[in-house]
Formats: structure tokens, C-alpha cells, sequence
């Protein structure tokens, strides 16, 4: 199984909104009972590309409109890069990142904790994947 998890860069501190996480870091997880998680990579986040690097809290919101094909695009992109994923662990996604990783059979993963550190995240979220 794979876990996407949006991050600021290598130091795997965890983007504060999925869709403008500049990058995902991949994790497998193993085990059964006891599970563990290996970094497999980062991987750039193309819909970003070219932004200035920035973290939105979780009090941003999309102001574009329903049918802004051209955002919606973006975000099917972003879908694409972590497409071999099951799961993709947020604080906050707009209605367009939930929508584009559910057309590509990603699920989203609340995550409503503390900790920064996306390996720390995953191991206190272990139990919601199955």
C-alpha cells in the first residue's frame, strides 16, 4: 500500500493545503498488526510549478468558480502524480483536490493532529489504513 503525504520539502514537514503542497512524499507501508512506513520519494506537485513557494493554512479557501476548467485541470494533474496511491493524508483539501484523487482512486486521510513531521503522522494514523 502507498501513502501520499503533501510536504514542504525534504525535511517531510507537512504542507498545511494539499493542493498547494509544492511536493507528496510517497511512503509503503508493511506489516500487519505492527506496520511500518519506508519513504519511497518526494514527488513534485505539477500544479504548483512555477508558484512561489508558500504553505496556505487550513483557513485558506478556493475562490475559483465551479467551472474553471482550467483549475480543475490542475488539479487532475496533481491526481496523476500520486495516481498509484491509496491514500492521500490531508489537513485541508479543496472540494477540487477531493474530487480529482477520488476520480483516480485516491482516499483522503484527515489528519487533525499536532505533529509537523509526516513519518510521526502516519505512524499516530496507522490504524486507518487498511
Amino acid at each position: 500500500m502507498k501513502i501520499a503525504v503533501p510536504v514542504m520539502d525534504e525535511s517531510l514537514k507537512m504542507a498545511g493545503n494539499a493542493g498547494h503542497t509544492p511536493y507528496f512524499a510517497v511512503f509503503n507501508l508493511s506489516g500487519g498488526m505492527f506496520k511500518s512506513f519506508s519513504l519511497e520519494g518526494l514527488r513534485a506537485n505539477p500544479k504548483v510549478a512555477g508558484e512561489e513557494d508558500h504553505d496556505h493554512d487550513e483557513h485558506h479557501t478556493c475562490d475559483h468558480d465551479a467551472d474553471d476548467i482550467e483549475h480543475i485541470r490542475a488539479h487532475d494533474t496533481m491526481a496523476d502524480t500520486i495516481e498509484d496511491c491509496d491514500y492521500l493524508v490531508v489537513k485541508m483539501a479543496c472540494k477540487n483536490t477531493a474530487k480529482s484523487m477520488s476520480n483516480v482512486g485516491v482516499k483522503l486521510q484527515k489528519y487533525n493532529g499536532s505533529e509537523v513531521l509526516a513519518p510521526k503522522i502516519l505512524t499516530e494514523l496507522a490504524s486507518q489504513f487498511k
